[in-house]
Formats: C-alpha cells, structure tokens, sequence
C-alpha cells in the first residue's frame, strides 16, 4: 500500500506474478469522493453551485483521495486501516475510511464516506490497473461480464442519460449490475480473478495497451450531478469490493 500516494495498492503478487500496472499513476487507487468524470466540474447541492478543479479538461475526474496523503490508523499481518480528512478543494468537511484485508485468495476493500457536519453528495469506488499480460508471451486476459444495461457516452465522455444493451468493447464504459458487479478476468490457463461487490456500477476500460480496468464503483459517472447519493450526520457512504483468484496451472 501507498498512503503517502493516493492510498493506492502499488502490487498485487500472486504465487510470484504481478497482476498490477506498475507506475506511480497506476495500480489501484480508491475514487473517492466522487468516480469518473464530474461534467465541467460542477455539481449543486441543495441549490449551492461548486467548482471542482478541472484536472481532465473540461471535467474534474476520479475524485481528491488519489491525489492526497492518507494516514495510517491501524496495521496488522494482514489488514491496514487508512484514513484522510475531506477538504479543499472537495468543499465539504468529513473523513474518508479505506479498509484493507488480505487472505491466500482473496482481498477484501472497503471504503467509507463520514461527515462532520453539512450533508453532501458522494461516491466512492476503485480504480485498479491489471496487467493485461501479466504471463508475458502468453494470450491477453478475458474479461466476462453480463450487465443489465450500458450507459450511453456521449461525445463528452459523460453518460448521456439513456440506457442501452450492453455493446463490445472495447470499452471505456459504465454498466449497471443491479444485483451487484460480477466481472472475471482470466488469463487463459493461467489464473482467474473476479472482481465482485454489492456496488451497481462498474466502468470497463481497456482501450490501453498494457492494463485493463474493471472500477466498481457506487454511482454512474457524473453521479454527483444525476444519481446524488446523500452523505448525512446518521447515514455515511459505505461501499465494498472482494477481489478472489485462483490458480488454472
């Protein structure tokens, strides 16, 4: 783990194979407190405009946690408990929790959304980078998935409202999983990992060479503006994921 650099996940090894991008930017980082693209980086709560920092022109993307130096509550052999304070420039005061929890076959996330005082919107989700060849020399990773429905982009990269059938990718597109994201990565003969969570968003994207993402996340992009989730005093934002693998040789 990085708390000092987005409280991302740096590497994820199993039996000696690294499944994560490796790079700064890249191996999994939580979204929070909003997912994807916020639409010219504004959003209104209960009739006040914000301005969010336009940092993938002309949106504000992928949230502040990623960008932020999270402390470390708690540790242990295999779980971390890692904390940062809401703030400038999200214009809300609160705190934001990631959980860590690692097992022989699994790992366990989750995150948290609190606040102090005023209620506000949010999401949370993650952002993981996994290699797509992880086993060089052998075939790409499969991804499989069955969602309920696409969210259309538009030429601004935001969902336009409607919701269509599921189209091939590649993609760099949100679905909609009402009973939960499901969605496994296999690299043939090699190793399979799902990617589960009671979330009902998932972003695919896989138009990059080197990684693919699968983002389970609590609302579509642009959320903030067309499916706000209230952060209030007696009902904070809870959201998990279960990553599970196992080896196919």
């Amino acid at each position: 783990m990085g708390p000092a650099n987005g409280c991302r996940i740096s590497s994820l090894r199993i039996g000696g194979t690294e499944l994560l991008r490796q790079g700064e930017r890249y191996g999994s980082f939580p979204m929070v407190p909003w997912c994807g693209r916020t639409e010219n980086g504004r959003f209104i709560n209960g009739g006040v405009p914000h301005q969010l920092p336009v940092n993938a022109p002309p949106h504000a993307i992928h949230g502040t946690g990623r960008d932020t130096a999270w402390r470390t509550a708690r540790t242990g052999p295999a779980s971390a408990v890692f904390m940062y304070e809401l703030g400038d420039p999200w214009p809300y005061s609160g705190v934001v929790t990631q959980t860590v929890e690692l097992t022989e076959d699994s790992l366990t996330l989750q995150l948290g959304i609190e606040t102090y005082d005023v209620s506000f919107p949010a999401q949370a989700g993650w952002h993981p980078w996994f290699l797509r060849n992880a086993f060089p020399g052998d075939k790409d990773v499969q991804i499989a998935f069955t969602a309920d429905w696409q969210e259309e982009r538009g030429a601004d990269h935001l969902p336009t409202g409607r919701r269509i059938g599921p189209t091939p990718g590649p993609w760099d597109d949100c679905f909609g999983m009402p009973d939960g994201v499901d969605v496994t990565l296999t690299w043939p003969e090699r190793l399979e990992l799902t990617v589960k969570s009671r979330a009902e968003w998932v972003v695919i994207y896989d138009e990059e060479a080197e990684a693919v993402c699968v983002e389970p996340q609590s609302g579509p992009p642009n959320g903030l503006n067309t499916h706000p989730r209230l952060v209030t005093p007696i009902d904070p934002l809870e959201v998990a994921t279960t990553w599970t693998w196992r080896r196919l040789a």
